[in-house]
């Protein structure tokens, strides 16, 4: 057994039932493995949790700050980006789904960093709508606001 496959069923359980209804059980059977046994893949579902979340977020990370980073207009860059936001969180609903909902299930300390390493999404869309404005391309608007949306 992988850990992969573990975290990747651990993911569509959570998409399935929510973080706080699954069990490590669950998890267990999902893989056919003892409960026991999974305890030596894996030390908790907070560590599944954050793993998954972890991996959501390099994933997006690293596919819209290529966009970002390009020589491209703005307004190209923008609809690229929103392409490859789109594609990654279709490509992987179970990821996606833990991402923007099962994240409040992570320990307070644990929830802080994630949410600082999500701030790096944001931070790059804000840059992107920042440039379209500065550049003529993009209506004046406030980034951090629109990069809300």
């Amino acid at each position: 057994m992988q850990r992969a496959d573990i975290v990747q069923a651990a993911a569509q359980i959570f998409r399935q039932k929510g973080y706080h209804a699954t069990s490590m059980q669950d998890i267990a059977d999902a893989v056919h493995l003892q409960k026991a046994s999974l305890y030596h893949h894996i030390e908790s579902k907070q560590e599944i949790l954050l793993e998954i979340l972890d991996a959501a977020l390099d994933r997006l990370t690293a596919d819209i700050s290529a966009v970002v980073e390009s020589d491209l207009s703005p307004t190209v860059k923008l609809r690229l980006a929103l392409k490859a936001y789109t594609l990654r969180l279709n490509e992987d609903r179970d990821l996606a789904s833990v991402l923007l909902l099962e994240y409040r299930g992570l320990d307070p300390k644990l929830r802080s960093r994630h949410i600082a390493r999500r701030d790096r999404i944001d931070q790059l869309w804000r840059r992107l709508v920042k440039e379209g404005v500065d550049a003529g391309e993009f209506r004046r608007v406030d980034p951090v606001l629109t990069s809300f949306a």
